[in-house]
């Protein structure tokens, strides 16, 4: 059954407090840019970026990277993989990056955006910013700079970022494994 573990009030409140975490610790944003990363982290980033922009940050550099192709098991599929569209507008050399995601559980998708990202320059420095964090599990030894919630749960349990832009309303809910 499933169990909705953070509703929309929450969600907001997670994500305001991820964004006075990113302007303490990045200033004005000047040598900093944001990316989110395809296919759901665009929504957590699309909601980052409007959140710091309605906090003055309006000059804040923001793209969408798809890491589908550098992915480690890409070729593993049985369906054709389609890519997203990519939104880089900008270089990252010598920049301070952000990656966004909604939820950390393996650390597959951010080593591929680790190696996606070095198309676009190299940068000074990556952070990570997730809304859920699932601790244990990982294949790949990352762990996030800003967490809105860790969430920790047996192997077989699912966690689900439902957001208002795809499915109507905001709620990240824990699913038990089919």
């Amino acid at each position: 059954m499933n169990r909705t573990i953070v509703a929309t009030a929450r969600l907001n409140l997670m994500i305001d407090r991820i964004c006075h975490q990113l302007i303490e610790n990045h200033g004005d944003f000047s040598e900093t840019c944001l990316v989110g990363i395809q296919p759901r982290g665009i929504y957590f980033g699309n909601r980052i970026h409007q959140r710091l922009v309605e906090l003055g940050f309006t000059e804040l550099q923001y793209g969408k990277l798809d890491v589908t192709f550098h992915r480690d098991d890409f070729r593993r599929r049985d369906t054709i993989l389609v890519p997203h569209p990519i939104v880089m507008p900008f270089s990252v050399e010598h920049k301070r990056v952000i990656f966004l995601d909604d939820v950390l559980y393996s650390g597959r998708t951010i080593n591929a955006a680790l190696n996606a990202i070095q198309h676009y320059g190299r940068p000074n420095q990556i952070e990570l910013a997730v809304l859920i964090d699932r601790r244990f599990n990982r294949d790949v030894p990352i762990a996030p700079d800003y967490v809105g919630m860790t969430v920790d749960t047996i192997d077989e349990a699912y966690v689900k970022v439902k957001w208002a832009e795809e499915h109507g309303k905001d709620e990240v809910i824990l699913m038990p494994q089919k």
